[in-house]
């Protein structure tokens, strides 16, 4: 413990005598200072104890000393020290009164006991305290790296708790919980999500203090520009020095694994792509090899690859500080974390290609993922401009998944897309590749942030007509009938609409026009004499079917 008052008073050699302020000698001593100013307030900081002779004072003015002790008490002064036989034989009743009046404690110093020695002994008491602190920080360090060694984080952090007696609490770089200790804490740790994702986007390392039932301290993890973990610490009062060591030695601890974890990961990363490239030359054997126990439950079951593409515009940033492929990476491999799921991801310059579990956490997480940014973009934007609908229906379903996705609106030039492949096995995996990349080129092509290939199998050509190129194609195509029509001449559109419907059958078309057949065929000579092409020919009337309906698409 630091000095205090009454180890002051203790000291066998000092021989100081309590005056006033009994009950307060508890109070730790951060220094001895003399002054034999009237007035040394200003030259205080606070937990002193100010040593005098009363040189310059009025001792024994009651009105005087009422004043100067109410000043000493009011600048945190925690004792006074009056040394007898100097100036006074007595310490003054003006001034023991004074003090009792205060509350602050009166030590009696006498004459053959000099200022130095009760300075040095406060000094050598702090300095005990201080080596005592290192003494323990160290002992802590030892006992958190055993920790760390056999037993990894939880390890580290049962240590740790131990240590402030309170908890601790391990936190990944989507905000989630990864650990905690005791496992009474795991409710309190929990709720602190929000408060280490706002430490999360600020540059690291950065730190922060959370009040409610406990005192927390929020420390961010990792030598990078953005943090890639946290630490919680909960205690029920301040730290103190001992503790504080035992919290930075967890810190510099957690931070060098959280490094190796992100060397190992590269290393991961390497080998993923070495296992994706034989998978998608079809070489299953030995992509299997090459898996091992990293990857192979993976190629075990049915699996989605996902493919996702950086690519300029204006969109969302999700969070400060990170691109939108990197949250994605963040997000994806937290999920497969939390579920005990193997996830293989191989960045590709601007591209990023995933494979994971069918029907797992990770997929879940992507579609989710997705879904804010597209709601994210909505909000951002003009509601009708460019939105394209929502994420398929599997996706958004996963939205209500339990995965942490923060999104806010922020216009930068990239944009995210995200094309994903129905589910398939090792032997597959060039096909599931090529799904991906057409789900990826339809999601751009659209506006939106994810398409997976079963809406391009199951669903309708039409939404594919929304293409510029096909519009003004269409347009080109139609244009010179609809100028025919405007002239009042007659309904070319309408009758060749008609008549491709009932697949050249003039009586249906000609009865569905409420007109004569000899009219409808007239129309079309019309119609094969503007556009310059005979309706013999099925690509013809492939394109001015296509045409017509890219145009009614658009609402023309």
């Amino acid at each position: 413990m630091p000095p205090t008052l009454a180890s002051l008073v203790h000291h066998s050699t000092l021989k100081l005598t309590v005056r006033a302020g009994e009950d307060r000698l508890d109070v730790p001593v951060r220094w001895a200072h003399a002054s034999e100013l009237a007035d040394p307030v200003p030259y205080m900081e606070g937990g002193e104890l100010l040593l005098i002779t009363a040189l310059t004072l009025d001792a024994e003015d009651p009105e005087a000393m009422r004043r100067y002790v109410r000043r000493l008490v009011g600048a945190g002064v925690v004792g006074l020290g009056f040394a007898v036989g100097v100036h006074y034989e007595d310490i003054p009743e003006a001034l023991v009164a004074a003090a009792r009046g205060e509350g602050l404690p009166l030590l009696e110093v006498p004459r053959r006991t000099p200022f130095l020695a009760i300075s040095k002994a406060v000094s050598a008491a702090i300095a005990a305290e201080q080596y005592r602190a290192v003494t323990a920080g160290f002992a802590a360090q030892r006992e958190l790296t055993r920790q760390a060694l056999t037993d990894g984080p939880e390890g580290l952090l049962g240590a740790l708790a131990g240590q402030v007696d309170g908890w601790a609490a391990l936190y990944d770089a989507s905000g989630a919980v990864v650990a905690v200790a005791p496992d009474w804490a795991e409710r309190r740790a929990g709720r602190l999500t929000a408060d280490v994702e706002r430490l999360r986007d600020r540059p690291a390392p950065a730190s922060a203090v959370v009040g409610g039932e406990d005192r927390v301290e929020l420390h961010s993890l990792g030598t990078g520009r953005r943090a890639r973990a946290a630490l919680a610490v909960g205690t029920a009062a301040a730290l103190g020095t001992a503790e504080r060591y035992a919290v930075h030695s967890a810190i510099a601890l957690l931070t060098l694994t959280t490094e190796r974890s992100r060397s190992l990961h590269a290393a991961e990363q390497r080998i993923g792509a070495a296992v994706l490239r034989m998978l998608l030359a079809g070489e299953c054997d030995h992509a299997r090899a090459v898996a091992g126990d990293l990857y192979g439950e993976l190629l075990d079951a049915p699996f989605r690859l996902i493919l996702a593409e950086s690519s300029s515009g204006p969109t969302v940033v999700v969070r400060s500080g990170g691109d939108l492929l990197g949250q994605l990476v963040e997000v994806v491999e937290a999920a497969a974390a939390r579920a005990g799921e193997a996830v293989l991801v191989v960045p590709d310059g601007e591209r990023l290609v995933v494979l994971a579990v069918d029907g797992g956490a990770a997929v879940a997480a992507c579609g989710a993922f997705a879904v804010a940014l597209e709601t994210a973009r909505a909000d951002g934007r003009d509601p009708g401009a460019g939105a394209g609908g929502s994420a398929s229906a599997s996706a958004s379903a996963s939205a209500s998944a339990e995965v942490p996705v923060s999104v806010s609106v922020s216009v930068e030039e990239e944009e995210l897309v995200v094309g994903l492949s129905a589910p398939a096995g090792p032997i597959a995996a060039a096909s599931a590749y090529k799904q991906a990349e057409q789900a990826l080129s339809v999601a751009r092509r659209r506006g939106r942030c994810l398409v997976e290939h079963e809406e391009l199998a199951a669903g309708s050509v039409l939404p594919l007509l929304g293409d510029d190129a096909v519009r003004a194609f269409a347009d080109s195509l139609l244009r010179p009938l609809r100028e025919h029509d405007a002239t009042g001449r007659g309904d070319l559109v309408a009758s060749l609409r008609a008549w491709l419907s009932r697949h050249g059958q003039w009586d249906a078309a000609a009865a569905d026009l409420g007109v004569h057949r000899h009219t409808l065929r007239y129309r079309m000579r019309r119609v094969e004499e503007i556009v310059g092409r005979s309706l013999d020919d099925p690509d013809v009337r492939m394109e001015l079917w296509l045409a017509l309906k890219a145009t009614a698409a658009a609402g023309e």
